[in-house]
């Protein structure tokens, strides 16, 4: 153990060295950080301030960059809990099938006569027909319209299914479709919001599904929950709508196929659009904040092949008539069409500001939520909060550090003092480990470091105790000092394994806070093995080979 062959110290010395390099901009945090801000801005196409300019060359390029994400705990930010309207998506589910149902019943109107949508709740779609003999005729060509519901399993029924209630057909989705939409409907969210987060430029959201209908997200260093809201609650379903009329009266009946819309810019205007629209904001592949002609801000944006080819033909038909621009059921704007419009792009005016105009864009990007998301608990976490738990748990770890150095010093002399160089390479491989693999560290995770510092000189104690039963035994310090450390090991891996599976158990069954704790402790063993056995043996083999002590003392 004493004369470890010349690659394993280089190994070693190597992994201690690129540890301390992967962890060095962490001691420089603010600095750093404003000079990765900056190098994102121009990533994406911004034009920097001077401030921002400034703190680009405060941390040169060719240096390491990459730093331990601080959780919200200890930055601060935004924690909102939000519900996604699963009945929604339901709703509009149903709605979708009543052209395709009209158009199969109308080619059997010789057998059940005229066809007609009733109103009824948003669970069900009732159809009246006029020729009440000719209902299972109805119910058969309905039920030739049902598609079958596919899951990971294959598949699991029917889209919807159908009864007769007097001269009523009824229609409701099945439990399959239900639980196939809710399933899609939450991956859609997740990703949007995901998305519209990651658009923002904020640093390392957590976006989790908590049960079966909620999102659970947090952003740490954004200003509140409010603003975080602003991001993530909108739904941004854009659409464009041929226009019928503008009135003034909210009481105004809408044609067949109509809805009546409120302006977003001018209170009282309504508009009577058509329900079924030209393009949709799905079709959309590109959206940016913008100024019109008249320098005032704006959005542009830009339509895939199919949506632009609609959306040009639709302008090229219909020069000289408005067209609505709908923004969560609301009108925009309603421009007059004055030429064909190709290419498949345009721009959006109305009354915004820069910051809305950059909002909007940023939504269109993202892509529309699937369904309405309701707010169930939102909090911000101020900074000076944060800064508080840092120093917390800096001066927790700081008399952890000294407690344990003053008890292992005190126990084993010299040999103390080389078990604790190896705990501060042990803390350091942990921070480098967590830069690396980018994990976050929170409050929790801050005391699975300091219960790492407890924890890791165990092994020092195994090997130390079993080299002073070894010297009591008779046997010279070179004997003995190989002998402690070959015969620990295998307790020292035991113990240590045993602790990694409660960890890694943590891990996988734990959420937020528990899983932060997890990781540190996990990265802490793995780095505690190695440092207490490995790096503690070529300083103790370094140590004997210059000194050649004839008795050692532990």
């Amino acid at each position: 153990m004493l004369h470890t062959p010349t690659w394993k110290k280089l190994l070693i010395l190597a992994v201690c060295v690129i540890g301390f390099i992967i962890v060095l901009p962490n001691l420089f945090y603010p600095r750093v950080e404003g000079a990765n801000d900056a190098r994102k801005e121009v990533e994406r196409g911004q034009t920097l301030t001077d401030e921002m300019a400034a703190a680009e060359g405060r941390w040169p390029v060719w240096l390491p960059h990459a730093l331990v994400n601080l959780g919200l705990d200890l930055r601060g930010g935004a924690h909102v809990l939000v519900q996604v309207q699963t009945e929604d998506v339901h709703a509009e589910q149903l709605e979708g099938l009543w052209p395709d149902l009209r158009d199969k019943l109308r080619d059997l109107r010789d057998q059940v006569g005229s066809v007609r949508r009733l109103d009824g709740t948003p669970e069900e779609l009732r159809i009246r027909i006029g020729t009440p003999a000719g209902m299972d005729a109805a119910l058969k060509a309905v039920d030739e319209v049902a598609k079958p519901v596919f899951s990971l399993t294959g598949s699991s029924g029917r889209e919807f299914q159908a009864w007769a209630d007097g001269d009523q057909l009824v229609v409701t989705l099945t439990d399959a479709q239900k639980a196939a939409l809710d399933q899609r409907t939450m991956q859609q969210s997740l990703e949007i919001i995901r998305r519209r987060v990651d658009e923002s430029g904020t640093r390392e959201p957590s976006i989790q599904r908590q049960g079966t209908d909620r999102i659970l997200v947090q952003v740490p260093g954004i200003g509140s929950a409010e603003e975080l809201l602003q991001i993530i609650g909108k739904t941004a379903r854009l659409s464009f709508h041929p226009v019928a009329n503008r009135t003034s009266d909210p009481n105004v009946r809408p044609g067949l196929e109509q809805e009546v819309l409120p302006s977003m810019d001018e209170p009282g205007i309504f508009y009577v659009v058509d329900k079924r629209p030209v393009v949709t904001g799905e079709q959309l592949v590109d959206s940016q904040p913008s100024f019109d002609q008249n320098n005032r801000p704006s959005v542009t944006f830009r339509f895939n092949p199919s949506g632009g080819a609609a959306f040009g033909q639709y302008t090229a038909e219909h020069i000289g008539s408005p067209f609505a621009i709908v923004l969560d059921n609301q009108v925009i704007s309603a421009p007059v069409i004055q030429s064909h419009i190709a290419g498949g792009s345009g721009i959006i005016t109305g009354n915004f500001t820069v910051d809305q105009s950059t909002q909007l864009a940023i939504l269109l990007r993202a892509g529309a939520l699937p369904a309405e998301i309701k707010v169930l608990e939102q909090r911000t976490i101020g900074p000076e909060l944060g800064q508080d738990s840092i120093n917390a748990g800096g001066l927790s770890a700081l008399v952890a550090f000294v407690a344990v150095t003053a008890f292992m010093v005190a126990s084993y002399g010299w040999f103390g003092w080389m078990a604790i160089f190896a705990l501060v390479i042990n803390v350091t491989l942990i921070m480098a480990m967590m830069t690396l693999i980018g994990a976050t560290l929170t409050l929790p995770g801050i005391a699975g470091i300091v219960l790492t510092i407890g924890v890791a000189v165990d092994s020092n104690v195994l090997i130390y105790e079993r080299i002073r039963e070894e010297l009591r035994a008779g046997r010279g310090p070179a004997r003995a000092i190989d002998a402690g450390f070959e015969r620990a090991m295998s307790s020292i891996i035991d113990a240590n394994v045993t602790t990694l599976i409660v960890a890694v158990i943590l891990y996988y069954l734990g959420t937020g806070p528990i899983r932060g704790f997890a990781v540190t402790l996990a990265l802490g063993i793995i780095s505690t093995v190695f440092t207490a056995v490995y790096v503690t043996q070529i300083t103790v083999g370094f140590w004997f080979n210059r000194r050649r002590p004839k008795t050692i003392t532990v």
